[in-house]
């Protein structure tokens, strides 16, 4: 069985096509673990409302507080392997699915190689660009580029195999996986705590397998204000300088600090408004 592992707050409106999304997979045995950050009940009525149309297997948490995407991850996570789920698929609620064996295809391969951590292309919603076909990590900015970010999709990336990073808002992981590696790192609270989880794994020998096949779409930064709220610039820039001390070295911490300084000064006008949050953050990247 696999554990399907999703992370709300806020957001009601976009848990209509998330459902109708798992309504559509074809050849899997799965539950849904929803685990509800959001300050009120709305979402939380709006799951039970929905699954009284749709009728799955759901485990749904409300916690008093938000408690951020890697701890909802890993309490999520644990209920799915308490449960005896061979699998756990961590999935946003901000995508849709239009084909009917995106998560099969990624099983599948699973049972052949349950040492690696499996994801699919990924597009913008609504449009055949491209958000995911692959990525990296850099260890001296602190961040995971996208192969293909904002491209057409012309079979370009339909090449399926290894890969550097996957983000986990669609990432199918066998549970022997956290066995040797371990749960979500807490500290990020969101954004890096994939990377994070990526390269601990990498350490394992455990690879990230690109399956261009599946496609699935992400309404990107929804939930979150986008890239230039000042929410995501606390976070993001606090974790890049976490990150790096932690799974490379000072030197590398260092470097993306003189790099976000230089970025500060190219981006003033943008940034102007929340520049003792922007520097704050980095500071308390440190003094983690």
């Amino acid at each position: 069985m696999i554990g399907i592992v999703t992370v709300l707050f806020n957001g009601a409106d976009l848990l209509d096509d998330f459902f109708a999304s798992m309504e559509r997979q074809k050849n899997i045995n799965f539950k849904l673990y929803f685990i509800d950050n959001s300050p009120d009940r709305k979402v939380y009525e709006r799951v039970e409302e929905l699954n009284r149309r749709y009728d799955f297997a759901i485990e749904l948490v409300y916690n008093d507080a938000n408690l951020g995407v890697a701890k909802g991850n890993n309490i999520g996570i644990q209920r799915a392997l308490a449960d005896g789920c061979e699998y756990v698929l961590l999935s946003n609620y901000d995508i849709n699915i239009d084909q009917e064996h995106t998560i099969h295809n990624l099983e599948v391969l699973a049972r052949t190689n349950p040492a690696r951590l499996y994801t699919p292309k990924i597009y913008y919603h609504g449009r055949k660009v491209m958000w995911y076909a692959g990525g990296r990590i850099d260890y001296i900015r602190g961040i995971s580029p996208h192969a293909g970010d904002g491209q057409d999709d012309h079979g370009q990336y339909d090449c399926e195999g290894l890969t550097g990073y996957a983000p986990t808002c669609f990432m199918l992981i066998h549970k022997s996986v956290f066995d040797r590696v371990g749960l979500m790192d807490e500290k990020y609270f969101v954004y890096l705590d994939d990377t994070d989880f990526v390269a601990r794994c990498a350490r394992q020998g455990i690879g990230v397998y690109y399956v261009p096949r599946s496609v699935v779409e992400h309404k990107v930064s929804q939930t979150t204000g986008g890239n230039w709220s000042a929410f995501t610039i606390k976070q993001t820039n606090k974790n890049r300088i976490y990150f790096l001390k932690k799974n490379k070295s000072t030197f590398h911490a260092v470097a993306c600090t003189v790099y976000l300084y230089l970025f500060f000064v190219k981006h003033a006008a943008k940034l102007w408004q929340t520049r003792g949050l922007y520097f704050g953050a980095i500071n308390e990247g440190w003094r983690l």
